[in-house]
Formats: structure tokens, C-alpha cells, sequence
């Protein structure tokens, strides 16, 4: 199985260039992996660049979760992360996902300056 980069993936998602959204389609039909910083960096992408709301950024993430071909890299992780955001769509899939990473890997607390993502369970305000 091959991967893709967060313009691959973002060109699945936002659609907005049909030959690259072709191009893409066609690498991932046959299976393809999304690593979590290409996972992020597309949700960043889809909500600052293309002024997607934080419903839209979790059904693009249960989609992804759901897809056929693609495969997402810790999907436990994400599974977590998306359900955290789903409760406080404030903090963002980002830092859901950056604390969901931290607790998997037994690193926690996550130390934070955030006052809203210090509020969440397995965090530390600095």
C-alpha cells in the first residue's frame, strides 16, 4: 500500500480541481495510507483555507474512518480524537488529536498554555 501527502488528500475531500481530484481518485483506488500528519494537516487545511465548519471537518474525518480504500494510521487515535472534538468542537480536531496521540503513547499529561484544551482530562495547564 502506498501513501498519500495532504494535497492528495485534500484534493479527495474538497474537490475543487477535477483533474487532481481524478489524479488522486486513481492512486487511491488501489489502497492508500494517511498518516496522522497528513491527517491533520488536511483538517487544518479544509478549515482555514477552505472555511469548513467543525461539523464539516468531522463528517470529512468519519469519512475518512469509513473509506474503502483509504487507510488511516491509528485509527483507535483518531476514533478518540474525533469523538473528543465532537464534544468540544472549540478546540479543534488538532489538539484532539495531538492529546489522543499523547495518552496512546503514555505521555501524558499534555502540558498546554490553551485554556480551553486545558480543560480536557489528561492535560496541564502551564
Amino acid at each position: 500500500m502506498h501513501a498519500v501527502d495532504t494535497d492528495v488528500l485534500v484534493r479527495l475531500l474538497a474537490r475543487d480541481d477535477p483533474k487532481q481530484a481524478a489524479a488522486a481518485e486513481t492512486f487511491a483506488s488501489s489502497g492508500a495510507w494517511v498518516s496522522l500528519l497528513v491527517l491533520m494537516e488536511a483538517m487544518w487545511v479544509l478549515e482555514s483555507v477552505y472555511d469548513r465548519s467543525s461539523a464539516q471537518i468531522a463528517v470529512a474525518v468519519e469519512m475518512l474512518s469509513a473509506h474503502v480504500t483509504l487507510s488511516l494510521q491509528d485509527t483507535d487515535v483518531v476514533t478518540e480524537a474525533l469523538a473528543r472534538f465532537r464534544e468540544r468542537p472549540s478546540l479543534g480536531f488538532s489538539d484532539c488529536l495531538i492529546l489522543e496521540v499523547a495518552r496512546k503513547a503514555g505521555h501524558l499529561p499534555l502540558g498546554t498554555f490553551d485554556r480551553t484544551l486545558a480543560k480536557m482530562d489528561g492535560t496541564e495547564r502551564l
